[in-house]
């Protein structure tokens, strides 16, 4: 049986453990331990080298199995990993050696992006079902189990054919001609007519009604009758015609099969010049369909025919004798139903679904990007609210440096150094002091420097990819047929502004951090010494003031400064809050979202669930500012009313208050310098990974488009190569010869005289030659193309012959007589001196008889 099968594409080793291992790593390796993205790119790597071997049977249900495991997991990984992330070049021949549009022009096509190879694996997924379904076809229409599968297969087939349909165009890409749009629908149809084709023996072989089986049949003609429409598509060179002629010779055999099969229906109700006209039809349509197929006419083909010109002979014999009714025109009669019994099988969501999928355990694209953009949400609100509570406390410490307190509670005697400058040395000095301050003041420039340079040179990197591809571009124009350079690169582009954008804000953060350092490093050096190098700075005070400490006013502010410790407390333990709050059931409300939905909205749900989460804190935040307005209006109130005590009783002393006052605003920048510096180093710790994994992304692009560019340039040279010579150019109109191609007229004889003539008796004639003739003085020329008109030559001198030896002596007869007896011949003479011997052209004529 004649039932066609597709070949496989071809592909190229590719080694797909680098980039797949720094995709996943990047992605997955942090946030799950237990997840070894190495050895999960060596069995992705070992799983595509099997399914591209050259020893891999392309008739054999295994060689399926091993093509859909591979797709199964390629395709989990497309939802696992980023696209712009997994820059692997993947490279695949033409399944029918040709190339693809016009643009495209050799038949190999290298392309960054994992679609594209599920795409080409799923093309070889049902190439092979087609030829293991045409293997099984071809065994014979007599074995039901045969036709059952390869009937399943040539649906299976179809169905994948029509998917890909849908999927090429996501490409966004010229792809070669197998996967043209145009030429997938028309091997799906092939396969439907094929898979109908099957059932068809099997209706026939299990001795279905006439009706039944004429459906069927007449089902295959209009099959195959489309994929006949359809055939020019693919332009196949050296299959076009075998296919052509197949698809010709079946489309004619089922519509007479149709036609006898309809004329038994009509012979059972007893319309017998229908019979005759239908049989004379199919007889007709099978003997087109044998003249077409030659070969592929096969035996069963020629059984139908056997039975149509019975079927004819009987009809036509028993109508002429006895019923004699009108045989009705073969356009009068009525068409005969269809009944299709195929479809295209639909494309699974998984080949194998009981094998374990390598990336069961890990978030889908679409839960990990919603994921991000819920903590990106929860970062940037945390960072609000964290920034109003420090905010806050800078503005309450503020006011109490203002009002020099506590120390001015303390510091009443004006000798001692007040407790709480005390503390606050001591905490200075805990921290490092000075000597530690500065040198996390100076190391922020280097750690800004190095996450710079890596922006610039992942920069550069880009900048350089897309110069060599607009060269290449501009260079083969239309030829240069692969993504350009702007569409690939967009979101890599995307994050270098955003990180340049951040790193200008550092920049703008560590300006105002150098600014309060220097504004305040005098003292924070102070207060770095010892308590005895401070009280020694310190202006000492006046009087003894030990009395205003029992006024209800100095208790009053004890008691706030008690209040005020305890709010800073109370908002160091709401910080730690916003910052360590988390989502527990995030990523199941999102698995379910994308279960039950096909997609996750993150927005509803990440507001929904941020609200519920850190309303509470946001309350206390709100709380902490109202708090903190009541208790500096309390604490202005009571310092006022100490401070009129202290002027009463003249114990007040500005410049050693203003003094103590510097020494608290030191502290507070310290502290706040100490905290800034360690978010900032952290920072920049963070941005490193962050611009490293994206160099290493881009590196990884920039090597596959140079590859992808290195192949596609030889593909290209390789073309013009092979490319024929064109033809010589024509030669310009002023070398062709005049329009007037009459030949010139034949000049008359020379005239000689009777006195140098030689007699007739004694002159031999001149034997014809057929060689160019020698130029002899005054000979006749070439026609010149340049004069419209030939002159003759002017006559020959009486004295000259016109057949002298140019090398014989003067006054030598060049046709001597006949020498008479004992006479001795004259003997050539030797040419001039200095001259190199000169041979003569013109043999001595032979002698003729007297």
């Amino acid at each position: 049986m004649a039932f066609i099968s597709i070949p496989s594409k071809k592909s190229y080793e590719v080694d797909l453990n680098k980039p797949l291992k720094n995709c996943l790593a990047s992605n997955y390796g942090g946030d799950n331990s237990t997840f070894n993205a190495e050895a999960v790119a060596e069995e992705i790597n070992r799983m595509r080298s099997n399914c591209i071997s050259k020893n891999l049977d392309q008739k054999h249900e295994q060689s399926i199995e091993l093509l859909e495991r591979y797709y199964d997991v390629i395709t989990s990984l497309e939802q696992k990993c980023p696209q712009h992330e997994l820059q692997i070049n993947f490279k695949w021949k033409d399944a029918f050696g040709r190339g693809g549009s016009f643009l495209l022009s050799t038949n190999t096509l290298s392309l960054s992006s994992i679609v594209y190879e599920r795409v080409c694996i799923l093309f070889n997924i049902a190439a092979m079902k087609t030829q293991i379904g045409s293997m099984l076809a071809n065994e014979g229409i007599k074995n039901d189990i045969s036709l059952k599968l390869a009937a399943k297969h040539f649906q299976s087939a179809a169905g994948i054919f029509l998917a890909l349909r849908h999927i090429t165009p996501t490409i966004g890409q010229d792809l070669t001609s197998d996967l043209n749009s145009d030429v997938l629908n028309t091997l799906h149809t092939i396969m439907l007519a094929q898979a109908q084709e099957l059932f068809f023996f099997k209706a026939s072989n299990d001795n279905m009604k006439d009706n039944i089986i004429a459906r069927v049949a007449s089902q295959c003609e209009e099959y195959y009758m489309d994929a006949l429409k359809h055939l020019p598509i693919l332009k196949l060179a050296g299959i076009e015609k075998d296919w052509s002629a197949i698809f010709s010779m079946k489309q004619s055999v089922f519509a007479g099969i149709a036609e006898f099969h309809q004329a038994n229906v009509c012979q059972s109700k007893k319309e017998f010049g229908e019979v005759v006209a239908r049989a004379q039809k199919a007889d007709d349509c099978l003997k087109a369909a044998q003249s077409k197929g030659g070969v592929y006419f096969n035996n069963s083909y020629k059984n139908f025919l056997q039975k149509a010109q019975r079927l004819l002979e009987e009809a036509r014999k028993d109508n002429d004798f006895i019923y004699h009714a009108r045989v009705p025109e073969e356009k009068a009669l009525d068409p005969i139903g269809k009944a299709s019994l195929v479809q295209p099988t639909p494309l699974p969501t998984k080949f194998r679904p009981n094998v374990p999928d390598p990336f069961a355990n890990l978030l889908p694209l679409a839960i990990q990007q919603a994921t991000q953009k819920l903590e990106s949400k929860k970062q940037e609100l945390v960072h609000q609210e964290t920034a109003t509570l420090r905010e806050l406390t800078q503005t309450l410490n503020g006011v109490l440096a203002s009002l020099n307190l506590p120390a001015s509670l303390e510091d009443v005697v004006g000798t001692e150094l007040p407790a709480s400058i005390r503390e606050k040395a001591e905490f200075v000095r805990r921290q490092g002091g000075i000597d530690a301050l500065e040198k996390l003041v100076n190391e922020l420039p280097n750690l800004l420097n190095r996450n710079r340079e890596i922006l610039e040179v992942t920069e550069k990197m880009l900048e350089q990819e897309e110069t060599t591809d607009n060269n290449y571009r501009a260079q083969f124009k239309e030829k240069w047929s692969r993504s350009p350079s702007s569409s690939l690169t967009g979101v890599f582009r995307e994050h270098v502004i955003k990180y340049q954008s951040i790193i200008q804000n550092a920049i703008d953060a560590d300006k105002k951090i150098q600014k309060k350092y220097n504004d305040n490093k005098d003292l924070i050096r102070l207060l770095s010494q010892d308590d005895n190098g401070i009280l020694k700075a310190i202006p000492d005070g006046s009087g003894n003031g030990s009395d205003l400490l029992s006024s209800p006013s100095a208790k009053e502010l004890k008691s706030l400064m008690n209040e005020v410790d305890k709010l800073k407390r109370e908002r160091d333990e709401l910080e730690e809050h916003l910052k360590n709050a988390v989502f527990d059931d995030m990523k199941a409300k999102f698995s379910a979202a994308l279960s039950s939905n096909g997609s996750v909205n993150e927005d509803a749900l990440g507001v929904e669930t941020i609200a519920e989460i850190y309303a509470p804190l946001q309350k206390q935040v709100r709380d902490s500012r109202a708090k903190q307005e009541e208790l500096i209006e309390r604490i202005q109130r009571a310092n006022e009313q100490f401070s009129n005590l202290k002027r009463m009783s003249n114990q007040g002393d500005s410049h050693r208050e203003n003094f103590l006052t510097r020494l608290v605003i030191a502290h507070d920048a310290f502290s706040e310098l100490m905290t800034n510096i360690a978010e900032g180093t952290k920072f920049y710790n963070d941005l490193t990974t962050l611009l490293v994994n994206l160099q290493g992304k881009v590196d990884d692009l920039c090597f596959a488009r140079k590859t992808e560019a290195e192949e596609l340039v030889k593909a290209i040279q390789n073309e013009i190569v092979s490319r024929p010579n064109p033809a010589p150019p024509s030669a310009p109109s002023y070398h062709s010869k005049p329009d007037d191609k009459s030949k010139p007229p034949r000049p008359p004889p020379p005239q000689v005289s009777s006195a140098s003539a030689p007699s007739s008796a004694s002159a031999p004639q001149s034997a014809p030659t057929s060689g160019p003739t020698p130029s002899y003085p005054f000979a006749q020329p070439y026609p010149n193309p340049y004069q419209p008109y030939y002159y003759p030559p002017p006559p020959l001198p009486p004295t000259y012959s016109a057949f002298a030896n140019p090398y014989a002596p003067p006054q030598q007869n060049p046709y001597p007589t006949q020498p008479q007896p004992n006479q001795q011949q004259p003997q050539p003479q030797p040419p001039p001196s200095g001259y190199p011997p000169y041979p003569n052209p013109y043999s001595p004529y032979p002698q003729y008889p007297r």
